[in-house]
């Protein structure tokens, strides 16, 4: 589990390769040609969404719909503002100013699945840290959008949407078409075409990592068995390679468990295949190796009881206690659910305000300040055999 790796691209590397290869070469005419036989794009419909299509979307779905967005926005939006960071100042001494400043990306593109389940909430998930972060430019793409997700867009404000996916989206977004203009960065999950083309763009456009499917640690020695079976089923469903796996220390919770994971899969394919190639109960000799499988496994969702949230090193995302379903969090509690896969969050955290702002130093010296660290710069620059950098120090200095 540990060194399962984020998905297996080799499979597709090849083709990606060409289709990208495609697209950066023939633009609009290969895009359009993928897009009509993957993204039931019609033969003369526009890539682009009109503003009328996404206001009559909006028009389309329920009231409780537009209240469940509502809600999720509004904490979503919240979470995002609390987490941007902020510029600073700060002095180092007499004459020596340092600090940061943060500039939004000019352009970013947002990848919205739209296979198996469409998933508006996943627009939600990216353009509003986006917007928070003040991006001007905010590109969605999603293949064969249903109404939710156009609608979705239309109470964003979003106005540039396209209706293409998979591959050929990732490449129109990070070299640009005469239809999409190219990005700054490019963030969303995706299939196994989508990863492949983000990590073959990587170079010439940012992104954010390379998800794979869902994964689920549970790690409890006291829990409802009810409620762990329905968050390891919850999170099965997503996806016929989903991970979803129970630690514990306690023998007959885990034989609880699995008798309740049996029930809530029982009616559920998805789940119930995802759960028989990679799911797991493992049993500890004690809590705290428990624990430790669970950083050793640095999964997407991570749930444990609030004491053990010290101990948690890696982990796209905490659920603590109970009555926190990663369910909640794929919605609307705030945080982001595009999180890292596939061990990754070993190394990074999960989509953020972060991802769409650069924070770019300041420096600013006096004569004063830079005579107080003339002396240790020339004798660094010196030791390097860069002499023209002791120079330019010297030229200002006392230390000619």
């Amino acid at each position: 589990m540990e060194q399962r790796g984020a998905t297996h691209l080799a499979r597709v590397e090849k083709q990606v390769r060409r289709m990208v290869a495609d697209v950066r070469k023939n633009c609009d005419r290969a895009l359009r040609r993928y897009a009509e036989r993957w993204d039931g794009l019609e033969e003369k419909q526009p890539l682009r969404v009109s503003d009328a299509e996404l206001e009559s979307a909006w028009g389309s779905v329920s009231e409780n719909f537009r209240r469940a967005l509502t809600t999720a926005a509004g904490n979503i939006r919240q979470y995002c503002e609390w987490q941007k960071p902020q510029p600073w100042r700060n002095g180092l001494g007499p004459g020596i100013q340092v600090g940061q400043v943060v500039r939004p990306l000019e352009s970013v593109g947002c990848y919205v699945p739209g296979g198996r389940y469409p998933l508006p909430s996943t627009m939600l998930m990216t353009v509003i840290p986006a917007q928070v972060a003040g991006v001007q430019h905010i590109r969605v793409v999603s293949p064969r959008p249903a109404p939710e997700t156009l609608a979705t867009a239309f109470f964003l404000g979003v106005r540039e949407f396209y209706r293409i996916g998979g591959a050929q989206a990732i490449a129109a977004l990070a070299y640009g078409t005469a239809s999409v203009p190219r990005v700054d960065k490019i963030v969303g999950p995706g299939n196994l075409f989508v990863t492949a083309a983000k990590k073959l763009v990587a170079f010439d456009c940012g992104i954010d990592f390379l998800a794979g499917p869902t994964e689920v640690v549970i790690v409890s020695e006291r829990g409802d068995s009810r409620f762990i079976a329905a968050d390891l089923v919850a999170q099965a469903e997503h996806d016929p390679d989903a991970m979803a796996v129970f630690v514990t220390s306690t023998e007959a919770l885990a034989n609880d468990v699995l008798s309740q994971v049996k029930i809530a899969a029982a009616s559920n394919e998805t789940a119930k295949t995802s759960l028989r190639k990679n799911g797991a109960i493992l049993l500890a000799s004690s809590h705290e190796q428990a624990l430790e499988f669970a950083n050793r496994i640095a999964a997407e969702h991570v749930t444990v009881h609030e004491e053990d949230v010290p101990r948690v090193r890696n982990a796209g995302s905490i659920f603590i206690g109970d009555y926190s379903p990663q369910a909640a969090g794929d919605y609307a509690t705030g945080p982001n659910h595009v999180l890292p896969t596939g061990s990754v969050a070993r190394f990074r955290a999960g989509l953020s305000v972060h991802d769409f702002v650069k924070t770019i130093s300041v420096q600013q010296l006096s004569r004063e300040g830079l005579e107080r660290i003339a002396g240790a710069v020339i004798t660094l620059a010196e030791a390097e055999g860069l002499k023209a950098h002791a120079e330019s120090i010297r030229v200002r200095s006392d230390h000619a």
